[in-house]
Parts: C-alpha cells; sequence; structure tokens
C-alpha cells in the first residue's frame, strides 16, 4: 500500500477509534491553542502546552482579587489560605483521595519532591546487632530518582538498583508480611510510567513491596516503603490512589497543565508521613521554638511542616485554573489517556513499518511491546533512525531537520541512563569512553565509534492532533527514506490486528521490538534520489585544476550580513573582527537567524583606514561604531556577562545609538555588544597536535568555517532536480547556496566534500589545522537576500548525505608561539591539502 494513503485520517480511525474530547475538538484546539499555528509540537514529555483560557482566567482572577502572605491573618491573607488549602482538596481529588489518607506538600517542582524524602526518611545505617535500610531503585528510572544515591551512600545505607524484570522474576509466592520485630526501614522507588519508553510499569508494585512478595523487599527483613515517581504518568493517565496507596508520590505541574512552571507537590500517605524526619526547619514549619536554647516543636498539620517559607501562593492559585481549564476542555483524565494513546499508537505503527526502497527498516524502535494498551504503554515512542545500509542517524541530525520543519522533538538519553543503556546496548565501560570521548549528558554528541550515544523521543499531549502525526511522518519519510518508500505489509497487518485488551503485556514476556523483519517492496518502483548520487561521482582527470581560495568574507556582526573582501589580515583569533561583536535582546540573549531572520539585512563594513565599524541596511541612514575599545568606552558603555554556544563571555556595550538603529530595524528592544578585549575565550576541544591554546571572538565552534564551491554546486543541482517536490521554495542558484552556509573561505578545484577527509591545509603562507565538519540547522534556510525562510537548501543535503547534516569544515590557524606577525589571507591563493592519513 501506498504511504501516503496510510497517512489519512481514515487510516487512524481503522487503528484506534478514541479522537479528541467531544465533537468540537478541533474548535477548541484552534481557539485555545493559537500560538501553535504552524508548529508540530512533539515534546509533551518534557512540557506539555497550557490553553490560553487558564491564563485568561488567571490573570483576571489575581487582577481582581488581593492575595496576601498566607501566614498572616488579614482578610487578603486568609483567602489566600483559604485558595490554597482549596488547591489541596483538588490536588487529592483528582488522585481521588481525601484529606484524611494523604497531605499536599507543595515543592518547588517534582526533584524537590524527591530530594524531601531524600533528607527527611530515617536511614539507618548497617549496625553489627541491626540490618541497615535499603535504597532500592527500578533502573529505569529518572536521574533525581538515583540521585538519592548520592544522599544514601554517605550515611552507609545500601543503594540497590534493580532491574525491571527481577521485581517479579524474584518474587515469593507468598507475601512475607509487616515484620513485627525487625523495623528497619527501606525505601522502593520506581515510576509509574517511564520517561524513556513510556512503558507503564504496574501500579500493583505498590502493594507487592509494601507486603513484601515482590523483590527486593521478600529478600530483606524491615519494614518497606514506597515512592511512586508520577511525573511522566499523570500528565496523560490518571492515578488512582485507592488501588496504589504508595508512600509518596512526587508531581510536577507543568507536566500535566504546562503553566504554572517551577511548582510540583510530595503527595504523602499520613500512615507513613511519621517517619520523616526534617533537621532544617523554616518559616511556618514550628509549632514553637526558643532562639536561645535548641528548643524546636514542628507543626503539627503535615503540609505545614514540610513546606519551608512561604510557598508560591500566586502559583497555587494557577493550579486551581489549570484543573479547571483541563477538565473542561477534556472532560477528564480517562479522555486525555485514550486520545493520546491513539495518537502513538497510530504514529508507531506507521514508523516501525516504514521501509527504504532496498527492504531495510527505517525506524530502531526503543519500546517493550508494541502499544497493545493504554493500560501498558504511554503516550511516547523513542526510537533511532537508519539509513538504507542499516546504520543508526545521529539523533542531533534528526533535531536539525526537524527544527527546519518547524517540528518540536527531544533527543538525547532524557536524564534516564539505566534505560537508555539497556535499550541501546551501552554498556557501563562504554558510557565512561564516551565520556573520555567528550560527551557529557545534554550535549549533541550523537554517536561516538558509529554508536548512538542517544535517541529521539516523540511524545503527545491532549491538544496533540492527527496532522500532528502525519506531519511528523511526512517529515521522516522526506528527509531519512531512500526512495522508493515502502512499508512492511506483514508487519503492519499483524500490528493493525494487535489486540488493545488491557492484559496484552501482563500475560506475556515483554518482547524488545528491533524492527528486523524484511519489507515488500513494488519492484516496479524505482529509486528517485539514488540517481541524483551520481553528481558526485566525478572521475578524477589529469586536468584537474588546482586548489584555489575562491573567496573570503568576514561577518563583523554575529549573525549579520557577509562583507567580502579580497586581502584581509589574520589576527590572533581568526580573520580580523570576524564576528567580533553581536546582537543580545532585551534580555541580553544572544539573537541569531533562527529567530530574527532579518538580521541578514544588516550589512556591516569594517572600514580599517578610519577605524570604524559601518552598520548599514536598506531604509536605514548609517551609522559607526568604533572598532578597537578605548579606556573612554570601559568607563562609559557597561560591561557585561553573555553566553555564546554554552560559554561564558565577557563583552561591553556599544552604546545607546546602536541599540536604538538595530532595534527600530529589527522591530524589539535589542542592543549591540562586543567581545571584551580583556577576555580570552578558547576552544572547546584543543586540536590534536596544537601547541598552544586557541582562542575565539564571538564564533560557535572555531576560528574559521570553509567550504567548497564543488560541494555548493552538487546541492544546487540536486535542489533543481528536486524543484516539483519543493513546494514552491524558490530555485537558489550556486552563488545563493553559498551565502546561506555563510562560510569565511570558499575554495574551488574540489571534488564534492573532498575537504571532510583533510587534516590540514596550507593557503598562501598560513597553515591551518582541520578541527571537524560543520554540522547544520534550520539558519541556512534563511534567504541572505531578502530573510525570507524555506526549507532548502538542508531537505537536499540531508536527501544526499543519508540525513548527514554537514557541510563544510572548521579551520584554526597555527601562527608561531609569540609572534606578533599579522599574516594576510588573499583570494586566489592556492591551496596545498594534505588527507588525513587512513
Amino acid at each position: 500500500m501506498d504511504f501516503q494513503k496510510l497517512c489519512t485520517f481514515e487510516t487512524f480511525k481503522q487503528v484506534w477509534s478514541h479522537y479528541g474530547h467531544g465533537d468540537n475538538f478541533e474548535d477548541v484546539i484552534e481557539r485555545e491553542f493559537t500560538r501553535i499555528k504552524g508548529i508540530t509540537y512533539l515534546d509533551h514529555a518534557a512540557t506539555t502546552l497550557y490553553p490560553e483560557s487558564l491564563l485568561r482566567d488567571y490573570c483576571q482572577d489575581i487582577s481582581r482579587n488581593v492575595y496576601g502572605n498566607p501566614h498572616s491573618y488579614n482578610p487578603s491573607s486568609r483567602l489566600t489560605h483559604d485558595t490554597v488549602e482549596r488547591v489541596r482538596y483538588r490536588v487529592l481529588q483528582h488522585f481521588n483521595t481525601i484529606p484524611e489518607e494523604y497531605s499536599v506538600i507543595f515543592t518547588s517542582g517534582c526533584t524537590a519532591a524527591l530530594k524531601l524524602v531524600a533528607e527527611s526518611f530515617p536511614w539507618r545505617p548497617q549496625t553489627e546487632s541491626e540490618a541497615g535500610s535499603h535504597f532500592c531503585y527500578l533502573t529505569d528510572s529518572h536521574t533525581s530518582v538515583v540521585g538519592i544515591r548520592g544522599l544514601t551512600s554517605a550515611r552507609g545505607v545500601v543503594a540497590l538498583p534493580v532491574s525491571p524484570q527481577e521485581v517479579e522474576n524474584k518474587a515469593k509466592d507468598e507475601a512475607q508480611g509487616e515484620d513485627a520485630i525487625c523495623q528497619t526501614p527501606h525505601l522502593f522507588c520506581y515510576p509509574a510510567q517511564s520517561n524513556f519508553s513510556g512503558r507503564k510499569y504496574p501500579l500493583s508494585h505498590v502493594k507487592g513491596i509494601q507486603a513484601r512478595r515482590l523483590y527486593p523487599a521478600c529478600n530483606h527483613r524491615g519494614r518497606w516503603f514506597v515512592l511512586l515517581d508520577a511525573a511522566s504518568h499523570v500528565s496523560c493517565s490518571p492515578l488512582n490512589l485507592q488501588d496504589c496507596p504508595a508512600d509518596f508520590i512526587p508531581i510536577s505541574f507543568y507536566k500535566m497543565f504546562g503553566f504554572p512552571t517551577g511548582l510540583g507537590a510530595l503527595l504523602v500517605r499520613n500512615d507513613a508521613a511519621g517517619i520523616l524526619k526534617k533537621t532544617y526547619f523554616g518559616g511556618g514549619t514550628a509549632a514553637a521554638y526558643l532562639s536561645g536554647e535548641d528548643y524546636y516543636v514542628h507543626a503539627a498539620n503535615i503540609s505545614d511542616r514540610f513546606e519551608d517559607g512561604t510557598v508560591s501562593f500566586l502559583d497555587i492559585i494557577a493550579v486551581n485554573h489549570s484543573f479547571e481549564a483541563l477538565n473542561r476542555i477534556t472532560g477528564g483524565m480517562h479522555n486525555i489517556q485514550q486520545h493520546t494513546f491513539g495518537l502513538a499508537r497510530y504514529t508507531y505503527m506507521l514508523l516501525s513499518s516504514l521501509c527504504h526502497g532496498n527492504r531495510r527498516p527505517v525506524a530502531q524502535m526503543y519500546t517493550e511491546g508494541q502499544f497493545e494498551s493504554p493500560s501498558t504503554q504511554g503516550a511516547i515512542l523513542n526510537f533511532n533512525l537508519m539509513d538504507s545500509h542499516g546504520q543508526i542517524i545521529g539523533y542531533s541530525q534528526v533535531d536539525r531537520m526537524a527544527s527546519l520543519y518547524n517540528i518540536h522533538v527531544r533527543t538525547g538519553c532524557f536524564c534516564n541512563t539505566g534505560a537508555c543503556q539497556s535499550f541501546l546496548g551501552i554498556t557501563s565501560q562504554q558510557m565512561k569512553r564516551n565520556l573520555q570521548a567528550g560527551h557529557v549528558c545534554g550535549d549533541n554528541i550523537d554517536l561516538v565509534d558509529g554508536q548512538p550515544t542517544g535517541s529521539v523521543r516523540v511524545s503527545f499531549g491532549y491538544m496533540s492532533t492527527f496532522e500532528d502525526c502525519q506531519k511528523f511522518l511526512n517529515f521522516v519519510a522526506e528527509c531519512f527514506v531512500e526512495k522508493p518508500v515502502t512499508v512492511d505489509q506483514v508487519r503492519l497487518e499483524k500490528l493493525k490486528t494487535a489486540t488493545a485488551a488491557s492484559h496484552g503485556l501482563n500475560e506475556d514476556p515483554p518482547i524488545k521490538v528491533t524492527n528486523g523483519e524484511i519489507c515488500k517492496v513494488d519492484e516496479k518502483e524505482k529509486p528517485t534520489e539514488a540517481v541524483l548520487r551520481g553528481f558526485g561521482q566525478r572521475a578524477s582527470n589529469s586536468h584537474k585544476k588546482a586548489y584555489t581560495l575562491t573567496n573570503i568574507y568576514i561577518y563583523p556582526i554575529k549573525s549579520c550580513g557577509a562583507h567580502e573582501v579580497h586581502n584581509w589580515p589574520v589576527g590572533q583569533q581568526g580573520l580580523l573582527y570576524d564576528r567580533g561583536w553581536m546582537v543580545v535582546n532585551g534580555n541580553s540573549v544572544c539573537l541569531s537567524q533562527k529567530r530574527a531572520p532579518r538580521l541578514c539585512l544588516i550589512r556591516p563594513q569594517v572600514h580599517l583606514p578610519s577605524n570604524k565599524l559601518l552598520l548599514q541596511a536598506s531604509g536605514m541612514d548609517t551609522i559607526s561604531v568604533p572598532l578597537e575599545n578605548n579606556t573612554q568606552m570601559h568607563t562609559s558603555h557597561q560591561v557585561c556577562q553573555s553566553k555564546v554556544c554554552g560559554d561564558r563571555v565577557e563583552t561591553v556595550d556599544c552604546g545607546d545609538e546602536a541599540a536604538s538603529w538595530l532595534s527600530d530595524f529589527l522591530g524589539q528592544p535589542c542592543r549591540l555588544i562586543r567581545q571584551s578585549p580583556d577576555f580570552t575565550r578558547e576552544i572547546k576541544t584543543r586540536p590534536s597536535g596544537a601547541a598552544t591554546p586557541t582562542s575565539l571572538s564571538l564564533v560557535n565552534e572555531a576560528q574559521y568555517l570553509m567550504i567548497n564551491r564543488a560541494s555548493a554546486e552538487l546541492i544546487q543541482k540536486l535542489m533543481s532536480s528536486r524543484q516539483d517536490d519543493s513546494e514552491g521554495d524558490e530555485l537558489l542558484d550556486t552563488q545563493n547556496v553559498i551565502s546561506r552556509f555563510r562560510a569565511n573561505l570558499v575554495i574551488a578545484g574540489v571534488e564534492p566534500f573532498e575537504e571532510d577527509n583533510w587534516s590540514h591545509l596550507i593557503i598562501g603562507n598560513t597553515q591551518f589545522m582541520v578541527t571537524g565538519q560543520c554540522g547544520r540547522c534550520q539558519m541556512v534556510g534563511v534567504n541572505q537576500e531578502t530573510g525570507t525562510k524555506t526549507k532548502e537548501p538542508l531537505m537536499s543535503l540531508s536527501a544526499y548525505r543519508a540525513g548527514k547534516v554537514t557541510f563544510g569544515v572548521y579551520l584554526t590557524h597555527q601562527l608561531p608561539e609569540g609572534s606578533n606577525t599579522t599574516s594576510v589571507l588573499s583570494a586566489g591563493s592556492l591551496i596545498q591539502p594534505e588527507p588525513h592519513s587512513s
């Protein structure tokens, strides 16, 4: 069956019958979420989105009412106190429990709630006469859960990681019951839903651990308490505490409602609250205390006892409006669960059945089971994409392309190293080697020695639509599938007929889906992109021109237009004055063409004779700022801190005239800043063989970016051949393509992408070292002449390089140590490259 025919709402309805929250679902979404028009938001597991009516109602509330500090007793304070208590009850009601059974302690989020339990739990170290406490956690746990280990280890408490299989495989046939003799407290933590894969763990584990039937409780005497990490689960699923009376349940409200952020709660079972012991006491937590002696009596109320200082009462009031909006729009959590699971199931079925033209699967899915039921699987998909040779495409490449299509996903390990290791097959030794190779949590190093360090996660919320699924699947097919796009019909039919009964995963052992089936392909169809790869297969011959430097560009202001030069001095940080300035918004955050594409219409020009930087743009008077900082500027202009690519940089403000000029042209408050001459920023990873540290201007990665004209011509030809599918995008000539890649140096006489294999080169008399390839983002979609955005040339680059969106190489120069001599680069200079030894 044709893939496009499968990407229809009729096919979706065949897969899952529940869609939306009522007859006017599309109208409600359009009315409540106008700001996401044109955006495919698929990162709800990180934070969901708030409806606009929530903010209107909340702002109207706090505009009409006076809410005072709840620790006072005046009328405004009593209003706050009563409203906060009402929200506590609303939270308990949402989880089907009552104040007689549970208490709500407001925190700054789920992590703070976990930290509160860790610091207050009565851990006992082992002694000669008594066994010590155990802190046990499922390996498929968030970092914030595993982090409790840092506290327990310091107290001599055993930390025991437990795999999901061990909980029931090592269980006893009968419950051991509460130990009347040994009362050593132990804590078992597990997620109601994996934030990595969306797998839902049995809520029955709560009672199984408390009764000491399940592992590890069955092997250790004492009193067992259960912490149920519900942060991921409650975003799209109901939680009934009558069925699973966990002792501690941490949550974050932004994952449920999108607003407010910075507020969470710890639900504590009242029967278990007595074991928690605080050491620090803050305002509002004491019944009485003396400052002159060590005397303190805690507040009798559990919530008061653990909420140090004044709670974030305006945010708590917002939670009340959040509940109102959620129920008004959706009708409740059951409806949300059915709707979001259907979208996830449909997307999983098509993505896991999608194949390249050579019959190989496109996606490696990381899941237990096959999305049979919302009782065992949440609205999360985790996967990596593969090329037609079966090689993993790095998640950073997928993320860059998704951003070009305005599709918002999450990549990495999602603060869940245990699940990441399990699904991706990464050993602990490999994790350590990856760190030595420079990979840390949250960076964009997606492959080390060809092996993935993380994956891609797609997640749905109650405002997600079928069109979101459709756009995502079409994006994958368009950018990462070698044509013709095909579907594994056998697998798809199996998934279609898979039962959605809730007992599906509980009776059968979990199956790790690896997507290894062979796809059925219509042999009459022929690949369309493969022919285009011939553009890059030039036969070498003896008449090949010498390598030359054809163009030199400097970009005095980061993200603004280029200034072409023919002879230009080389400074300690690269080309003199290249990216020495940048534009920041009203919050002092660097602006780029991703969010402010009109930056490219500003044409800065360095005028060396007058020692001035000229700011020029159509319709604006030309103004200037001095090229060099001086003593007067230091005293009259503010020195400030900013960031470039995560690096802290010290900068100097360039004054009100430049700020006013930029603000008028860009239509938002802006200022021009430049790197302070007293500040040195070094390259993050010193190139192998570099004798001295390499200093940088306000560039992203390296001193120079070099591209190859032949590579640009190849991409331009590929774009021309794809014009019928370009959705009306303008056809770019080679020079326009070159301008979009914003290189400092453009070379000629080279095979397409030959520069990727160079390690060193000499241009004129200056030696350069190649430090890596340049990964591209949606910024190359900005036409540097008009400021308009298109999907090209990134789409064609991704198609040609099978999802690898690198173009050009980074260089650093190798000036003699201690040299004050300024060398000059000249257009037309010959280039002597040195390939890698391999």
